[in-house]
């Protein structure tokens, strides 16, 4: 990630990968994804999460909530992975930049308003 405007880069991880990331067995991290834990795409064809959703080996705390809050408002989690990783104007940069830096009840927020 160069600046707050452009959009976060990610490596994206595959189960095999999400196994040996989070340390827990693949029945686990699947919980963990039925539970919006950790959300994640097919767009390359095998389903795998942004690297970025895992902090300190363990998913992202506030991100389940705003995966609820997404959903919500209507998004698929290929349109709110986008979102989270892009620039947002409202916050001022992405989403998921400003849930690393704790201001999760302002990324709900506006992705309330995304209806």
């Amino acid at each position: 990630m160069s600046d707050d405007t452009t959009p976060l880069e990610t490596t994206w991880l595959t189960m095999p990968d999400l196994v040996e990331a989070l340390g827990e067995p693949l029945g686990r991290v699947r919980q963990r994804i039925e539970d919006a834990q950790l959300i994640g795409s097919r767009r390359t064809g095998v389903f795998a999460v942004p690297a970025v959703f895992i902090v300190d080996g363990a998913p992202l705390g506030s991100l389940r909530g705003t995966v609820f809050s997404l959903r919500d408002a209507g998004l698929s989690d290929d349109e709110a992975i986008d979102w989270l990783l892009s620039y947002d104007e409202t916050i001022g940069r992405p989403p998921l930049s400003a849930l690393l830096a704790g201001h999760k009840s302002e990324v709900r927020r506006v992705a309330r308003t995304l209806l």
